[in-house]
């Protein structure tokens, strides 16, 4: 019974992740800690194996599709290794209850964000820079729009440290940053962030290398398998179906993990 729902759990972080572009990774700590008797440590580590096959599965899918603008994707990407790194080498360090505990916190924060934007009214696409507006430019002269810079700094630094603390690849906030700093378009938003949290999740699992938390690599290959396929699924659904549609049934499904995640983990910490 166990390793059916660890299938449909897989099945469903591929499907948000090639989707939506993120998401779907916030789920994969939890199924291999309850459903796969993991410890945090190894979950967290074999997430970011889970999610770092899925995305350059589902990356590729949605290039092909037309949907990822790779230099961008690759920019971000690079800016947010020091984070991953800095964040890979602080979760050796921390116990498994304070772990599972952050990552409670994180799942009920993400999912209270992801019920926000369904119910906020949509911002205007007027103040949005345009597509083609650089944000820093050397020819003919020098300019810098110096705000999306520091944005765009900021918010990758903090998705590595997030992808390499607690295994997860932070496409909930890539997505949205992507769209705001670099005006990319949602469908180049959510391919794009792919190639991101693969370059995240890579620099992360590379610094937690020989830290001994080794994980269950059969159930960790299990998981990966079923959601790299439902991430080529995914990536192809989200061309036929109102992504508004698939957040909002993601949102109470993240929602739900978020409260059983706390309920088993929190007590530890008390």
């Amino acid at each position: 019974m166990l390793i059916i729902l660890a299938v449909v759990a897989g099945s469903l972080i591929g499907l948000s992740l090639g989707a939506l572009g993120g998401g779907g990774s916030i789920l994969a700590v939890p199924v291999l800690v309850y459903l796969l008797g993991q410890s945090a440590a190894q979950a967290t580590t074999g997430s970011l194996v889970v999610v770092g096959v899925t995305s350059v599965i589902g990356a590729v899918t949605a290039y092909r599709a037309g949907n990822v603008l790779v230099g961008r994707g690759v920019a971000f990407g690079v800016t947010a290794i020091g984070g991953a790194v800095v964040g890979g080498r602080v979760s050796t360090l921390v116990p498994d209850t304070v772990l599972m505990g952050a990552f409670a916190l994180l799942m009920v924060v993400v999912g209270g964000l992801m019920a926000w934007r369904q119910l906020r009214h949509p911002r205007r696409l007027a103040d949005r820079p345009a597509l083609d507006d650089p944000i820093i430019t050397f020819t003919p002269a020098f300019a810098c729009a110096c705000p999306r810079a520091l944005k765009v700094l900021v918010t990758a630094t903090v998705v590595g440290l997030l992808t390499g603390f607690l295994g997860v690849g932070g496409g909930f906030l890539v997505v949205p940053s992507l769209i705001l700093a670099l005006a990319l378009p949602i469908r180049y938003a959510t391919g794009t962030s792919l190639v991101v949290i693969t370059i995240t999740s890579t620099a992360a699992l590379a610094v937690r290398a020989g830290s001994g938390a080794s994980p269950a690599w059969n159930a960790v290959l299990m998981l990966t398998i079923v959601s790299a396929l439902a991430a080529v699924a995914g990536a192809r659904v989200a061309t036929r179906v109102k992504s508004a549609h698939l957040s909002a049934a993601f949102t109470v499904l993240v929602l739900g993990v978020a409260a059983y995640t706390a309920v088993r983990s929190v007590p530890a910490l008390l």
